[in-house]
């Protein structure tokens, strides 16, 4: 996959559909609980550093 969308991006199109921060927080804790390695993936794919990746997924447990 390339990294097309960055993380505003898709921040944007979250809070467009009406999501908050803590829905959004929600969303990272049941993608984190069902899938820890796609969650990984995912984030490294938005092009997050490895430091705020394993942050989001302390915070997501």
């Amino acid at each position: 996959m390339s990294s097309n969308v960055s993380k505003n991006e898709w921040v944007d199109m979250f809070r467009e559909i009406g999501l908050t921060e803590e829905t959004m927080m929600k969303w990272h804790q049941l993608f984190e609980s069902r899938h820890p390695d796609g969650h990984a993936a995912f984030l490294q794919w938005l092009g997050i550093p490895a430091d705020e990746i394993a942050d989001i997924r302390t915070r997501s447990k």
